[in-house]
This record gives structure tokens, sequence and C-alpha cells, in this order.
């Protein structure tokens, strides 16, 4: 069981040389800071909301690799490396790393539609990023994997389907950067709701090998309130990706545990 953290990212970059060198490009390529650090002037400084920045980028992260970790040991091949735009595993991890960490850029325009707009503001960002990481990767090959990573951004829309595994990781964890007030939903800071009340209620969020899945997401909560969060945000991101029955969701508050998904 690993905890979904800030710190989960550096599990995986410090055993893969190419990876890392991925997520020091992301770390400090000045417009990506720059865009998720005017996601947050958007998001939290004029919205009110919480949280779209870096710290989310990272945490994402690091929960899309352990997903992407856990469903290959259980044999689940991702979608690029199906259909050969990646050639070994190290490659479909730059694509769920990348799109994890740059899926909320468009929020540096606008909370409505930023998916989409994130997925077009990426484009360049990833062609340099891919150059620098992969240089020894052909051109056409570059750029069907900066296709792939396109996709997974735009796909974290909660209603609009993804198509690939690596896809359907990143929307997942997206779902699961909830623990201690950092819910997927977008709440008012300082508003008393039921999404700023089921946000604080969530303590814990780990990824775990499931009993009957691949994937066991387990949510330690302090009261039923945020049981909000699992049916308004995780379970809708879960079951619009393909990989949906690869999880299982469980709900811990003292002693008692729940499962609410499948």
């Amino acid at each position: 069981m690993v905890i979904v953290s800030p710190a989960l990212v550096r599990k995986f970059i410090e055993s893969s040389a190419t990876l890392r060198r991925a997520y020091e490009f992301l770390e400090a390529d000045e417009e990506v800071q720059s865009l998720l650090e005017m996601s947050n002037i958007m998001a939290v400084g004029r919205l009110r909301y919480n949280d779209h920045g870096v710290v989310h980028s990272r945490i994402v992260s690091g929960a899309a690799l352990e997903i992407l970790d856990l469903l290959v040991k259980a044999g689940v091949k991702p979608s690029s490396m199906e259909v050969g735009i990646s050639r070994n595993l190290e490659e479909s991890m730059i694509i769920v790393l990348t799109s994890a960490y740059l899926h909320d850029i468009g929020n540096a325009i606008h909370r409505v539609n930023h998916e989409y707009l994130g997925s077009l503001l990426a484009k360049d960002i990833v062609d340099r990023m891919l150059s620098d990481v992969i240089p020894h990767v052909d051109s056409r090959r570059r750029r069907m994997i900066r296709q792939e990573i396109l996709h997974s951004i735009y796909a974290t829309e909660t209603n609009t389907q993804a198509l690939t595994v690596e896809a359907g990781i990143v929307k997942v964890a997206d779902g699961t950067d909830m623990a201690e007030g950092r819910a997927r939903i977008p709440y008012k800071l300082g508003k008393i709701d039921m999404h700023s009340v089921s946000a604080l209620s969530v303590k814990r969020v780990d990824i775990s090998p499931g009993t009957s899945r691949p994937v066991l997401i387990g949510i330690a909560m302090d009261n039923f309130a945020g049981l909000f969060q699992v049916e308004a945000v995780l379970r809708p991101k879960i079951v619009s990706t393909r990989i949906a029955d690869y999880f299982e969701v469980t709900i811990r508050i003292g002693d008692r545990e729940l499962k609410v998904f499948p």
C-alpha cells in the first residue's frame, strides 16, 4: 500500500533515468511552471476553488504511475504498446507521467473547457520535451506519442470517454487527490456546503493491489460526508474509462470498511 502524496512520484523517477529526465524537464520548464502558477491564480485566486497547481500535478503524476505499475503487474498492456506507438514500458510511462503533470494547465485560461484548452496548450511543450528526453526516437513516432499525451489530457474531463489505458489511468489518478480538503470537485474556499464538508472529511487516500481486481483505492474518512467525493468525482471518472473493471474502491471510517465500487 502506498499513500497518495506529492512524494509518490519519486518512487518511479528514481528507478528510471529517462523518466527522471522527463520529470525534471517539466519541473524546470518556465512555460510549464508559469501555466501551473496561472492555473492557481485563476482557480484559487479568482474562482476561490481548491488547488489546481504544481502540487496537484505532482500528486496525480505519482498516483498515475502507481496505478500503471499495478495494472502492468496484473498483465494489462498499455494501449500505446498494443499498437506499437510505444516500443517499451518506459515510453508508456512517459505518456502517463507527462499527461498527468500537464492535465490541468488549461485552467490558466479558464476553468470552463480547461481539459480541451490544456490539450492545445500542451502540444508545443510536449514536442519540446520529447525532443529532449527521447531524441533517439524518430520524429514520426514522437508525434504519435505526443498525441497519446494530448488525448490523456483531454479525456480527464468527466464526461469524455478515455479511449486508452493510459488516459484512463490519468483520469482515475486525478480523482484520487482528495485528502485533507484537496477534493477534485472544485469547492469555494471558506464556504460551508456539501462540497467543502465532504472534502475536509477525507483524511487519506492509498493505492494497493486489490483482492478481486488489480487496483484497490482506499479512502480513509472522518465521517460519511466524504462519500460525496467518491460518488460525485471518483466513480464517474472510473466508469468513463475502458479500464473500470480493474478497480475496486473502499472507504474506511475508524474500524469500519465499506466497498463502494464496483
